[in-house]
């Protein structure tokens, strides 16, 4: 399947980027591959069995808002493990702490994260720890 999305990977692990356009998935790639991510593509998105891969036309293309098109080193494909949708923010009065949910096509821990944020960067990398296990939760998105 292909999904209007973006993907970075850091360490083979990938978080797939969705949202409308304008969102801030292409900036958020930007912004995580100073935090040791790999792009893997961006705008959309091929996913066959868990792996996900850039179209070939797009392979290395990162769109970068106001400066234009870059072609930059990426990862040919990655096991994704997390999905992060930047369009979904919750309403005020939702609770700070989410429950845990999946992302129901793809089966995979979804979470809900706002672009602009100056910690988004981070906020992926810790939410891409706990989907893979690697650090604990006591209340949350991972929470078990």
């Amino acid at each position: 399947m292909q999904i209007h999305g973006s993907c970075a990977a850091k360490a083979g692990a990938g978080v797939l980027l969705v949202g409308p356009p304008g969102s801030g998935k292409s900036d958020l790639v930007l912004r995580l591959r100073s935090h040791g991510f790999d792009l893997v593509a961006d705008d959309r998105v091929d996913i066959a069995h868990g792996i996900a891969r850039p179209p070939p036309a797009l392979a290395g293309l990162l769109e970068v808002r106001g400066l234009g098109i870059f072609r930059l080193p990426y990862a040919a494909e990655a096991r994704l493990a997390l999905v992060v949708d930047l369009a979904a923010l919750l309403p005020p009065g939702t609770p700070r702490l989410p429950m845990p949910e999946r992302h129901a096509a793809l089966d995979l821990p979804l979470v809900r994260i706002d672009a602009a944020a100056a910690s988004a960067p981070e906020r992926v990398a810790l939410a891409l720890d706990g989907a893979l296990g690697r650090v604990g939760q006591i209340a949350g998105a991972f929470a078990a």
